[in-house]
This record gives C-alpha cells, sequence and structure tokens, in this order.
C-alpha cells in the first residue's frame, strides 16, 4: 500500500501523535514504522521516532507498510539449526534474533524488538525448515489449539536399516511417555530418506520414535504446516505471512477468521 495524507494541523505536531489522532495506528505501531523506514514527509525519510510534521506538509507511508498496520503479526522463518524456536535458554540464540532487515524476504516492517512473537509449534534447536510465529490468538488456535486439524510434514534423513517391519512401527504402534500415539504417514522417500506427516506434536517425536525403531536422525526438516509450504525460502530467511496464507490456515485448523 501506499498511503499519504497532507498536515494541515495549526501547529508542527510529533508524527506518531498525529497518526494516532488520525486513526492510522498507535503511537507505537508508528515509531514502528518510522525504525523501519517505511515514513516519508515531503519525500523525505524519517528516521526520528520523535520528528515533527510541520501544517502544509506531506507524510506518506510507503509499501512496506502494508503488512504492518492494523494486523497482528505472524512471520514464516526457515529456521536454521543452533537456533531456538521457544524461550531460550543462557547462551541459546531464539529464533525472533532472526528478525532484521538484512535477513527479511519480501514486502512488509521489521517487527519490533518489542513485539511478543510466539512459535505456534516449536521446532528443536537441532532441526530445521518452516516456523510460524505470531501473535495472531485465532491463529494459533487453528495450528496448536487442542481441537486443530492442522498436520505437519518433515523430510527426515537417518542412519540405520530402514524395513517394511520399521515402516509399519512408525506409522502405527509406537508410543512415548506412556501414552500411545497416533498414526502417522510414514514413506520411503529415498535410501535413507523418510517423510513423516504427523497430527501431533510431542517433544522431539520424530527423533524419539526413531529411537524406537534403532534409527537415528541425522537431518530433520519441516516443510509443510497445513497448505503452508516451505518453498524456497533460503535458510536463516523470514517474511511476513500473507493474508491468504493466514486465512488458509485458520480454515485447516478448523475455525473461521
Amino acid at each position: 500500500m501506499s498511503w499519504s495524507r497532507l498536515y494541515d494541523g495549526d501547529e508542527p505536531q510529533r508524527v506518531n501523535k498525529w497518526l494516532a489522532h488520525a486513526g492510522v495506528c498507535s503511537r507505537r505501531e508508528a515509531e514502528t514504522l518510522i525504525e523501519a523506514g517505511a515514513v516519508y514527509i515531503d519525500g523525505e525519510q524519517v528516521t526520528d521516532v520523535g520528528r515533527k510534521i510541520a501544517p502544509g506538509q506531506t507524510l506518506l507511508l510507503n509499501d512496506r507498510a502494508e503488512l504492518g498496520l492494523g494486523a497482528q503479526i505472524s512471520v514464516v522463518i526457515h529456521k536454521p539449526v543452533g537456533i531456538v524456536s521457544a524461550q531460550p535458554d543462557p547462551g541459546q540464540i531464539p529464533a525472533a534474533r532472526l528478525l532484521t532487515a538484512e535477513n527479511q524476504s519480501g514486502p512488509g516492517i521489521v517487527p519490533s524488538s518489542r513485539a511478543s512473537l510466539p512459535p505456534l509449534g516449536r521446532l528443536d534447536q537441532d532441526s530445521r525448515g518452516l516456523l510460524l510465529l505470531s501473535e495472531d490468538g485465532v491463529l494459533a488456535k487453528a495450528i496448536i489449539g487442542p481441537t486443530s486439524e492442522v498436520d505437519k510434514e518433515y523430510v527426515v534423513t537417518v542412519t540405520g536399516k530402514i524395513d517394511r517391519a520399521k515402516i509399519q512401527k512408525l506409522r502405527h504402534g509406537l508410543e512415548l511417555d506412556g501414552r500411545q500415539l497416533k498414526p502417522a504417514k510414514v514413506t520411503l522417500q529415498d535410501t535413507q530418506i523418510l517423510r513423516f506427516v504427523l497430527n501431533e506434536g510431542r517433544n522431539r517425536q520424530i527423533r524419539r520414535m526413531c529411537e524406537l525403531v534403532e534409527l537415528e536422525v541425522t537431518d530433520l526438516v519441516r516443510v509443510r504446516v497445513g497448505p503452508l509450504l516451505l518453498g524456497d525460502l533460503p535458510e536463516g530467511k523470514w517474511r511476513h505471512l500473507l493474508p491468504a496464507e493466514r486465512d488458509a490456515l485458520v480454515a485447516a485448523g478448523g475455525g473461521v477468521s
């Protein structure tokens, strides 16, 4: 989007205050837009969050603001190995640390460091692939809520002998922590590569399932969450979740947006 308006006030006013009074966004959101380089006055980029606009000047929000106004932020990350998705322990790097302008792919503002973006389904430190972070409660319920119908797909490289009996056990017949696992779709993709489709997310589930049939996971990549594909998003990069993708995820979770 590209939004512009002439300031017709009698006295100079702080940009964030004016945008809030105009109903465009909150003061904090306005500061985030300024930090993201999305605000211009008479063609000059605003870099100071305390900047004032004078009578007769025109303020413009460029297309980077499109996915940052009036919406709860949701982002897609291609998480590398070594990054944690949940609350980090000392010395660990959280996935939210990847949300920089340098790592961004596609349009939209860079979320403020103050934003609270919890993961919608964990991906352990030793695994990589598709990770969703979001402050959208409806989306969270659709993906990780107790009645969610959203499945997740993984490509898993293992060592050890793979045979039909082991694949059958992985599909159905295993239990973890004294509880039966839900049926899983497990197929042999290549000599030592398995494809898993799960409807649940126990802690380190796939690695522990493989251990039970004497297989060791050497690489695990989440490639899909419901209708959302990792696609060609480079490792370590992130992008905003598109509105149509959000709607499809909510519908897949059995809810409405």
